[in-house]
Formats: C-alpha cells, structure tokens, sequence
C-alpha cells in the first residue's frame, strides 16, 4: 500500500515552534486534513488539497484522512500543540481500531508539537519543574464527576496541574467548578498562570492566585496552570515575575 498518514503537532500558534519534522511531513503531504483555524496556520501549496472541518468533528475527520490514504494519498492530519495531547492522534489510533483492515495496514507516523502547557510554562518560569499532570475540563467526552474526581486526586497528590479546554460557550462554569474544587485542597496563595493564544498576536500570559482567580480571564484559546503548594513566585523589580516548582520533593509542601 502506498499511502501514508502523517498525525502532526503544529504547536500553539507561533511559525517559529512549527518542529523541522512537523514542516517536512506537512510539505511532502498531498492532503491536509484539519480544523480550520490550524489549517489557516500554514500557508498555502501548490498541489496540496485541504480538507476542512468543525472542532467537534474529529472521528470523522480521521476517517476520511484514513480512508484518503488507503487511496494511495500521502495525507497530513494537522493538530494544534501536540497531536498527542487532547488531540487528533488519539482519533486516528480509535478510527483505526475500529475501522477496516485495510487501515491497519497503512504507514501511520505521529509527529510530535509543542504542546499548549509547555509554551505556557516557559512563558512563566518553570511550574512544570517537578511533578505534574494534564487535564481536559471537557465533559463532552467524560462526565463530570470524573473531572472532578481527577482534580481532588490531583490536588491531593501534590501535582501542578494544567487545564485544557477550559472553558467554551456551550460549558460556561467548569472551570469556576474546577477553582471552587481546587480551593477545598490548596492553599489560597497557589500560583495560577492564564495562558491564552500563546505564540499569537493575541497573547496574554496572567498570573494570579488561587484565592482569587478568575474565570473569565479564561476561554478556549487558554491553558491554565494551578500550582502545587510548593509551586513559588519570584518577585523581580520592574520584570514579571518568576513562577517555579522546585526541583526537591521535600520543598514541595
């Protein structure tokens, strides 16, 4: 078979954190599949056909991608950040799973991005710098108490803790819920970072604290960061400040 599938990660927004991999695999693919917005990211080739869809719209994305490359296609399926993380990888290894034979046996390749907590965190410091988890606060795929479960237990064990999806039109108050959850566990003065549309034109990077963070300062374009109780803020005269989690398990209560 001489299609190929490419899953890849076109980072959070900025050309620059596009990866050298990331560029080859979209060069050489004769269909792009994607979001919209992602697929506007990249400028146009000669030849290449895109393939545009909703947000909402990623198993049947994957398998028209899937069904393109079985065709003999060298298909892109392009995700913001890391294909990996919330994102169109795990779509395509489900479609694949269920789908028909022919599609197990094509040349599926996952090219790594820049994911949306990492280019938060450099932004503010280090607060990923010890232990730390990601969660989704979408309950379109997951209900509800599941999210809040994870964020309690997550709380508990001490991690820092990064919030995709963390708010939208259609789910106003998850992440009012979330803080409200959080706040039962951790202390009033835990950094929290807001990162939105980092690497773009429209970026803003806040930092606050728990006690007092708010909701709104978040929509879809955000990533929001909740520190551990050892997670710290370097005040710098003049500069932002610092956020960290130190390196040492015994500083991090």
């Amino acid at each position: 078979m001489s299609g190929k599938l490419h899953v890849i990660g076109i980072g959070p927004g900025h050309p620059d954190q596009i990866t050298p991999e990331a560029r080859e695999a979209i060069a050489v693919a004769t269909d792009l599949f994607g979001y919209g917005p992602y697929l506007d990211r990249l400028p146009p080739a000669a030849g290449q056909q895109r393939h545009a869809s909703d947000n909402r719209e990623e198993l049947a994305r994957a398998r028209a991608a899937l069904d393109l490359a079985a065709s003999g296609k060298r298909v892109a399926v392009i995700s913001g950040g890391d294909a990996g993380v919330f994102a169109m990888a795990a779509a395509v290894c489900e479609a694949v799973e269920h789908g028909p034979a022919a599609w197990r046996a094509l040349d599926i390749a996952v090219v790594p991005g820049l994911t949306a907590m990492l280019a938060v965190a450099a932004r503010a410091g280090a607060p990923l710098g010890h232990d730390f988890c990601a969660l989704s606060l979408s309950d379109n795929l997951k209900p509800w108490p599941v999210i809040a479960g994870r964020l309690r237990a997550a709380a508990a064990a001490g991690f820092v803790i990064a919030l995709y999806n963390p708010i939208s039109r259609a789910r106003p108050w998850q992440l009012g819920e979330a803080f409200a959850i959080l706040r039962e566990q951790l202390p009033p003065a835990t950094p929290v970072i807001f990162g939105r549309a980092v690497g773009r034109a429209a970026e803003r990077v806040t930092i606050t604290a728990l006690a007092g963070a708010d909701p709104a300062l978040a929509d879809m374009a955000t990533c929001v960061i909740v520190g551990s109780p050892g997670t710290r803020v370097v005040e710098r005269p003049g500069l932002p400040p610092l956020v960290y989690s130190p390196r040492s398990s015994g500083a991090d209560r």
